[in-house]
């Protein structure tokens, strides 16, 4: 098989999967982007006070053995 026709069927291919997929409505893509634009504040929120605490225990040890 030439690779003419191999590209010819691969693409048919893509567009039949295409038309067999189920596409979210706008409503659902915005209701997910919120929850992870949320999740990603929320997860940026915890790591800064991480590393804010395990920063001032670092710190505070530093003095210790001074």
């Amino acid at each position: 098989m030439s690779w003419y026709k191999r590209m010819v069927t691969f693409l048919q291919e893509v567009v039949a999967e295409l038309k067999r997929t189920t596409w979210p409505r706008p409503t659902e893509v915005r209701g997910t982007t919120t929850v992870v634009i949320i999740a990603v504040f929320i997860f940026a929120l915890f790591l800064w006070l991480v590393d804010l605490g395990l920063g001032t225990v670092y710190r505070e040890t530093i003095k210790l053995f001074r």
